[in-house]
């Protein structure tokens, strides 16, 4: 693939996301921008939450992570459905019944002001993590398919990268993001059945031949059952459930999407096909990544050191130039997807809780002075992406799948913690303590997952780390509980 051919395929691909942002961004207020004026219908927030969920991290880590754990991710994956049974039938209900901009409204009327703006700072701090690594990945494809060879420094690549979201987000935020979420779903679904296909035909396999050959492959292995292991199955099935009520449940920006359906009714039902379908999204990716790894055992080619590279040195490099283009389209769609909302979330939440923003308040010199500052959060938020993004490029030594799940179980554990307690129990709390509480059950956490196997006989953490963590924050939360005073 040159340079010209790939710089074509981005610039087509984002003038159609413009245009879309363009159609959308109409007559647009704060309303509009935060909340879509709660008119976006399921399907479409269904759909288009997959490649949300899904990101760039699943479109490359999770192929490339089949070689050490097999698919043994799908043990996750399962425990995510009980995840998004609570969501739909405890979280969802609540947000609708207060009819919140921002989930973490709901801690300042539960608990006060302090837990409130600690509840919005961990997803603030948590996502622009998360939405850090995921850009990482698109950028360093990026930059190895165009522009290493045209001499442009990462930095640029990845300013660049930026730079096309906050063109297509700025104007109506998540009104747009509701449709582009859609496309670009569609497009990343397509790239993995696509070269799914090319590499099933390379290897002379029809469908039930493909079918039997991965499962009689090494890396077919669903169940681990070593207690020890931070694979084994109960810790995965545990915290994919856990995973996914804090990662989508607690966190604005994938409930940002289903508080823009029309009622709760519809929002639920988003949330059952959503979960249902993901399943099935999740045993495609792994399905080529055994596929990635047999094709390249087939053709000689050599494993790269990284798993993460793998996806991205067959498609570019020993593919077809279709099959090349095809992984570009869905490896931005991937990425791009769960971006574009992950910074309109952090404005939201940043302006609705910090800032203090009313969109319920129509006023022509309020909605002006609302969209000024609107804009500069908007941007300001794109600076700090940046920075963390190349921060990140000289740490980053892992899995960029792992590195999210790991920073998840520090940065989301207290957020669990507060919403457990808080809809679980009717007692009162010192609410100023809550941020000391908050700070120091992630500090327990990592110093107990550093020295585990020493102290708990050779166990090993893995994901349920988040769990650990939320139940420091509860026990935490018990010690803050008011004293009733005597009659």
């Amino acid at each position: 693939m040159t340079p010209t051919l790939v710089l074509s395929v981005i610039a087509i691909y984002f003038a159609v996301l413009i245009l879309i942002s363009f159609i959308t961004g109409k007559n647009t207020d704060s309303k509009t921008f935060f909340t879509a004026n709660r008119q976006s219908p399921w399907y479409l927030v269904a759909f288009g939450m997959i490649g949300a969920s899904l990101s760039g991290v699943t479109f490359v880590s999770i192929p490339g992570w089949v070689a050490s754990t097999q698919f043994g991710y799908m043990q996750v994956v399962l425990g995510y459905l009980v995840g998004y049974l609570v969501i739909g039938t405890i979280l969802m209900p609540l947000y609708y019944k207060l009819n919140l901009t921002s989930i973490y409204e709901y801690l300042e009327q539960r608990f006060g002001f302090w837990s409130y703006k600690t509840g919005a700072f961990y997803f603030i701090f948590s996502r622009i993590i998360g939405s850090s690594f995921r850009l990482f990945l698109v950028s360093g494809v990026l930059q190895f398919a165009v522009f290493r060879q045209l001499g442009v420094d990462f930095s640029v690549t990845v300013l660049v990268t930026i730079a096309l979201i906050w063109i297509y987000t700025f104007r109506s935020g998540i009104k747009t993001i509701v449709w582009t979420d859609t496309l670009q779903t569609l497009f990343m679904i397509t790239a993995v059945i696509t070269v799914i296909y090319l590499i099933s035909q390379d290897l002379n396999l029809s469908v039930n031949g493909m079918i039997s050959a991965v499962k009689s492959s090494e890396y077919s292995k669903v169940l681990f059952w070593d207690w020890k292991s931070s694979n084994n199955f109960f810790k995965q099935f545990i915290s994919g459930a856990f995973i996914a009520i804090v990662m989508t449940g607690l966190d604005q920006d994938m409930m940002q999407k289903n508080l823009t359906c029309k009622t709760i009714g519809e929002a639920q039902k988003n949330m059952f096909w959503f979960s249902i379908i993901l399943v099935f999204v999740n045993l495609l990716f792994l399905t080529m990544g055994a596929l990635l790894y047999m094709y390249a055992g087939a053709n000689g080619i050599a494993i790269p050191e990284k798993s993460d590279d793998l996806f991205p040195l067959l498609a570019l490099n020993h593919f077809t130039l279709f099959a090349g283009v095809v992984f570009l389209l869905g490896i931005i769609a991937a990425a791009y997807s769960s971006a574009d909302s992950a910074l309109t979330a952090l404005t939201t939440s940043f302006c609705v809780d910090f800032l203090n923003f009313n969109p319920q308040d129509d006023s022509p010199e309020t909605q002006k002075k609302q969209k000024k500052t609107r804009l500069m959060v908007h941007l300001s938020f794109s600076f700090i992406l940046f920075l963390v993004i190349i921060i990140f490029k000289e740490i980053n030594n892992e899995a960029v799948i792992s590195s999210v799940f790991k920073a998840a179980g520090y940065t989301y554990g207290p957020l669990l913690g507060l919403y457990s307690f808080g809809l679980f129990t009717k007692l009162e709390i010192k609410d100023k303590w809550v941020p000391v509480v908050c700070i120091i059950s992630p500090v327990l956490s990592l110093l107990i997952n550093n020295y585990s196997e020493k102290l708990l006989k050779g166990y090993e953490f893995g994901f349920e780390i988040l769990i650990l963590n939320g139940a420091f924050t509860f026990v935490g939360l018990l010690m803050l509980v008011k004293k009733k005073s005597r009659p």
